[in-house]
């Protein structure tokens, strides 16, 4: 098959929609499938360029910044202090690129291209442009939801009263591109249940399917003895995070939980890994509450050394409310590591309470430190749950995911021929 995969998010940034399409992108390619991903220049300017590591093509559109959001690639600029004040940063330094009318130079591409199919990972600028593209030549579409709207409005600081009756009109606007689609998926039924409330009234197939991991990269196993020198890793057990560091992962509540495991474990240590917006903040909150010397920030970890990190961790910490699924949730499974994680989005179908961690209410830190410190300081208990952890993701692993997506691919294209 010859199949298109458009995204308004791609790598390298470092999120779930871009780590998913290229993961996605290469499961295909590996399969003799003929890809070709369109996603935004990370430069400004257009380009057809080959994967490094899987040789597909990724046509670059061109592109411009979109200042008010992090571009997820280029570590973000610390605040500057004017006569000892902190100014906020109204505009990042590296700015997200976007591309606003892609339409002529995706008709261009895809034209010499003649896909078969295009299955689209985003409701943003790239996609209205597919869609378009889609309808004038009778090319079938799969559609996959990813994000709740909090990923895009918790960035605008709206006060509560606006951002909810905002967050519905997103939410139904992610809807509206599920449904111009001959089939959609989400990462779990969870997701599926919150993006499409109605599905009846969609009149579009959507089901839930995990996106998927590579489960022979992301395996249990001692790490290699030089990543702790290398990213100043504790010797000790520690708690991990690994992900974006934005206000929607509601870190904070990780930060102030932690700082309570500390009460009964003065010893403990938290390592978080990646980069955001909040990440100063969270320094500084760590500061206020006297932790900072138990709080190791690495910044962001990629390629192989990723999967050594987090074999070197004891458990793994999530506190986001916004979870499609969670890929990073996904990895330090896969890893062999138990959760401590909050009861809320798509979440509980990984974490299973008392099974491999705990699931807490979102804003109850004192369960989240109890949590946290039961698992670093009881061996028996860490090692039962790892081997749950590892028994639930089993069923994720991405052979899986890309032989349904070929299924579905294969119905969709039969019917339109």
């Amino acid at each position: 098959m010859k199949i298109a995969i458009s995204t308004d998010l791609y790598y390298p940034m470092i999120n779930g929609v871009a780590v998913f399409s290229r993961n996605l992108a290469a499961g295909l390619s590996q399969r003799g499938h003929e890809v070709i991903v369109l996603a935004p220049s990370i430069t400004g300017e257009p380009s057809i360029e080959k994967d490094p590591e899987y040789n597909f093509k990724v046509a670059r559109l061109s592109s411009v910044k979109l200042p008010f959001y992090p571009d997820q690639i280029n570590k973000i600029p610390e605040m500057k202090a004017i006569f000892g004040k902190k100014i906020p940063r109204l505009f990042y330094k590296n700015g997200l690129h976007v591309s606003f009318n892609p339409y002529f130079e995706i008709k261009t591409v895809l034209d010499q291209f003649q896909p078969d199919l295009i299955h689209d990972q985003t409701p943003g600028p790239v996609a209205l442009a597919v869609f378009r593209y889609a309808d004038k030549r009778d090319i079938p579409l799969v559609s996959t939801g990813h994000a709740y709207p909090d990923n895009f409005t918790s960035q605008l600081k709206l006060p509560k009263t606006i951002k909810k009756p905002v967050d519905a009109v997103v939410r139904s606007y992610f809807a509206s591109f599920l449904k111009k689609s001959a089939h959609a998926t989400a990462p779990t039924e969870i997701a599926v249940h919150d993006l499409v409330p109605n599905r009846q009234k969609l009149h579009t197939p959507v089901e839930a399917l995990s996106n998927g991991i590579d489960l022979s990269r992301f395996s249990a196993g001692q790490p290699k003895s030089s990543i702790y020198a290398k990213y100043k890793l504790p010797k000790t057990p520690f708690a991990l995070y690994v992900g974006r560091i934005d206000p929607e992962k509601s870190l904070h509540v990780l930060i102030e939980s932690f700082a309570k495991t500390l009460n009964q474990l003065p010893a403990a240590k938290l390592v978080i890994v990646g980069d955001g917006s909040d990440k100063q903040h969270l320094e500084d909150l760590s500061r206020e509450l006297e932790i900072s010397k138990s709080v190791i920030f690495t910044g962001k970890i990629i390629g192989n050394d990723l999967p050594e990190v987090y074999r070197a961790a004891r458990l793994f910490a999530i506190t986001s409310t916004t979870e499609t699924q969670s890929i990073v949730l996904m990895e330090a499974l896969a890893s062999g590591l138990p959760a401590v994680a909050v009861r809320a989005g798509a979440i509980p179908e990984l974490v299973k309470n008392n099974q491999n961690g705990f699931l807490c209410k979102p804003s109850d830190t004192s369960a989240l430190a109890r949590g946290i410190a039961k698992l670093l300081s009881d061996d028996r208990l860490q090692k039962k749950m790892s081997a749950a952890s590892l028994k639930i993701i089993s069923t994720h692993n991405i052979d899986y995911t890309l032989n349904r997506m070929e299924q579905i691919y294969t119905k969709v294209i039969s019917k339109t021929a």
